[in-house]
């Protein structure tokens, strides 16, 4: 079976065909600047040059039009009719309260996706878009949406809960959702498999580290609590959004004369390590600048690495324990220096790091010692693969 992965952003589409027989990628690409001028499609077939598209693309449908044409052109295509595309798989942001797993796209299905982007105004409606799209290029092949929320649904009430008065969720649906579940379900069986152990048996913390970062509570296979929230502003400091705050400090703002647009885009687009550096919201450039003497980076990082920490301890005693912690995602998979500094305060799970292992990037591995009583992990995520694998069992129904 042949499953084509469709990940929309506002302006933007990024895909992956999977042979899902040996779950090798075909091709992957990416569509940037969409309805923006500098529209530019790039293709890239497994085995082949990469193949650039210059064209001016009004909406994600010209995007989609660029994408099935690439996969089935003679010389840089990998399959000959678009036939072969057995089913697609759509990355969703928000799925709310109504969608609790992966799920084929119905009439139903797709309307609430729509409704839902209230709750993720940045997000869902591209999401829906190229959803209708692939329908109308593709049709009577299976749809299947992939939420970012759906992993973290098993959270109990105590957590998803916010103590506001108790009609904002009833009215408002006010609450915890969480994101980046598709990885943290990834990359949490992955780590099962790398321990050689049932993920019924275990206590993971799985940390989600990029621009955009989010921790997880992984007990015995289910999520039982994370870092974001109602949005994904929520949480750790990110690379513009600020996370966790004092809530008083927005009608104080308000009273000095911001507006509520104003204190959005600053919490959002401003803050972050960008908004404590100066330097940039790209954390390679700020431990470059931190490494340079620059103070204000340094903070920046120091800020990140404290709440993460912070985060995994409290959900170590959310859990009562843990058995491993995982670390995922650009920053997570490529920093060294931010997992020793992570680490470093976490020495009372009886972790030792193996220094050697450690300096490695994006590799699938254990980089604790063997006599580290909690074991580290460095895991590569693909919330492609994982979107890939729901859209197959879901299809073939």
């Amino acid at each position: 079976m042949n499953v084509l992965v469709i990940n929309c952003g506002s302006s933007s589409l990024k895909y992956q065909l999977l042979d899902m027989t040996t779950e090798a990628v075909l091709a992957k690409g990416l569509a940037e600047r969409i309805g923006i001028e500098g529209s530019v499609v790039e293709h890239k077939p497994t085995g082949k040059d990469k193949v650039v598209f210059e064209q001016p693309l009004k909406d994600h449908k010209d995007a989609l039009d660029i994408v099935m044409a690439a996969l089935v052109n003679p010389e840089h295509g990998v399959i000959k009719d678009l036939k072969e595309i057995d089913a697609v798989g759509h990355r969703v942001a928000h799925g709310g309260e109504a969608f609790s797993a992966s799920a084929l796209v119905t009439p139903e299905a797709l309307k609430e996706i729509e409704e839902l982007s209230e709750l993720a105004p940045l997000h869902n409606p591209a999401n829906a878009l190229g959803i209708r799209a692939c329908m109308e290029l593709l049709p009577g092949v299976p749809m299947v949406a992939g939420f970012d929320t759906t992993f973290h649904q098993t959270m109990p009430a105590e957590a998803y809960i916010y103590p506001l008065p108790y009609e904002m969720y009833e009215k408002f649906k006010i609450r915890r959702y969480g994101f980046h579940g598709t990885s943290h379900r990834f990359v949490a069986l992955a780590a099962a498999d790398l321990m050689g152990e049932k993920i019924e048996n275990l206590k993971l913390v799985t940390c989600h580290l990029g621009n955009g970062a989010s921790v997880a509570a992984v007990r015995y296979g289910k999520c039982i609590d994370t870092s974001m929230g109602l949005t994904p502003l929520a949480g750790l400091e990110m690379g513009t959004r600020c996370g966790d705050i004092d809530p008083a400090i927005i009608p104080f703002l308000c009273g000095k004369g911001y507006s509520v647009e104003d204190i959005d885009k600053m919490m959002n687009k401003e803050s972050g390590v960008l908004g404590v550096s100066g330097v940039s919201s790209d954390f390679r450039d700020v431990e470059n600048a931190a490494d340079a003497g620059n103070k204000r980076a340094q903070l920046a990082l120091d800020i990140f690495h404290y709440r993460v920490k912070k985060t995994i301890g409290a959900y170590v005693a959310a859990m009562d324990g843990v058995d491993g912690i995982i670390f995922t995602a650009g920053l997570g998979e490529n920093s060294g220096t931010s997992r020793a500094a992570i680490c470093n305060g976490l020495k009372y799970l009886g972790i030792q790091l193996d220094d050697e292992k450690n300096s490695k990037r994006g590799e699938a591995m254990i980089i604790s010692t063997p006599e580290s009583r909690t074991k580290v992990m460095v895991i590569p995520t693909n919330e492609e693969l994982m979107i890939a694998r729901d859209t197959m069992a879901l299809a073939k129904k």
